[in-house]
């Protein structure tokens, strides 16, 4: 079976599995849309992020969905804490118990989130490949040996004012035991299919983006602070996008709620993180989650609209309507059947009334049989 989807699979010359049958996909795909006609390294991961993000659209939106459902249902939990208060297991349990009376699963937002980790370590590899530029690299006891045949190979090259800087080889041996210890210095041609193979290292700096390279920490674009951080443009758009994309779905806060004071510290958090990620990781990977969660929060405006978006500090435009949270609650059935039950067969106030078959238009004959009746009483 190996053979068949690795290696010498349409000119695929080195296939480790089980990682390369989910990475090798992504990073030719990458390759692919930069190998397109006046397509560049930065449009390339624009159309990457859209095509893996609408591919993956529908497990999305159950996600959404399940959020908007939780939202719908605060009113009934927040009555659940109040009625309990005091009593966390009794407020758990009630709490699991509305979950599966209405039919959400508090859960159903991990497994997107568990796959977008993947893609999200597998395009940092896709980056750095596809750059040519290992940075960072220093050998050791361990694999001195097979960095020193590596180099013998010239399938590495060391790059010029830089000690800890390497440049990978475009074609080369693809399974030499070495590469086992140093995957990382793998020609680029050996995990790539035949109509797409590089003549060349991919082109990483992007003029309409005024030079930045995408295969290196934002410089272009970025402040310098301290201790040679700096606070990277691209990554505060990025956090932003994720503070808007995560205040849509998130529920009010709720004083009563013990996990409310940790999902308004987790809004905050991460989007923070983001914007330390962006003096860490390359510009490229930055690029790639701000479109990622440019597309998540369009797709959830479709859904549920702003959400709990606004107020945003204090402020609320007259363009934003009020969340469905709060317009309308989400009933529980059973008491619904309860309470409608009496309803459905109504008891006549008037015993004698006549049945609803009759003419109602003009009740006056029954008033004359009546009355014909007492009449006729009488003669007897």
């Amino acid at each position: 079976m190996t053979p068949i989807i690795g290696a010498g699979f349409l000119g695929i010359e080195h296939f480790t599995p089980p990682w390369d049958v989910f990475f090798l996909p992504l990073f030719n795909l990458l390759v692919l849309f930069y190998r397109l006609p006046f397509f560049d390294f930065a449009l390339a991961i624009i159309v990457f992020t859209v095509v893996i993000r609408t591919v993956l659209a529908p497990l999305f939106v159950r996600q959404i969905r399940s959020q908007k459902e939780m939202q719908r249902m605060q009113p009934l939990i927040r009555e659940v804490q109040r009625k309990h208060k005091g009593n966390r297991q009794k407020v758990s349990e009630e709490t699991m118990a509305l979950y599966k009376e209405h039919g959400v699963n508090p859960a159903a937002g991990c497994l997107p989130v568990i796959l977008q980790l993947p893609i999200l370590f597998a395009l940092y590899q896709a980056l750095i490949r596809a750059s040519g530029i290992i940075q960072g690299f220093r050998p050791d006891s361990g694999n001195q040996a097979a960095f020193d045949v590596l180099q013998a190979q010239n399938l590495v090259t060391a790059v010029e004012g830089r000690t800890d800087w390497y440049e990978i080889a475009v074609n080369g041996a693809c399974n030499l035991p070495e590469f086992n210890q140093l995957p990382q210095f793998l020609p680029l041609n050996c995990q790539l299919i035949d109509p797409i193979k590089l003549t060349q290292p991919v082109d990483t700096t992007i003029g309409w983006l005024l030079g930045l390279d995408l295969a290196q920490i934002d410089t272009v674009f970025a402040l310098p602070l301290f201790g040679g951080f700096a606070l990277s443009l691209l990554a505060v758009i990025a956090a932003v996008l994720q503070f808007v994309q995560v205040k849509m779905t998130s529920p009010r806060p709720n004083p009563e709620d013990p996990t409310s004071s940790m999902t308004s510290t987790m809004t905050y958090t991460f989007p923070l993180l983001t914007i330390v990620w962006g003096g860490i990781f390359p510009s490229g990977l930055i690029l790639y989650w701000i479109v990622y969660t440019g597309y998540l929060v369009v797709q959830q405006y479709l859904i549920m609209g702003w959400g709990n978006l606004f107020p945003l500090f204090g402020w609320s435009p007259a363009w934003a309507h009020a969340p469905e949270a709060d317009a309308a609650p989400a009933p529980r059935p059973k008491r619904v059947e309860t309470t409608d039950a009496p309803a459905e067969t109504p008891q006549p106030a008037n015993p004698r009334a006549p049945a609803s078959g009759g003419n109602r238009s003009n009740p006056r004959p029954a008033n004359r049989k009546q009355g014909n009746a007492k009449k006729r009483g009488r003669k007897r």
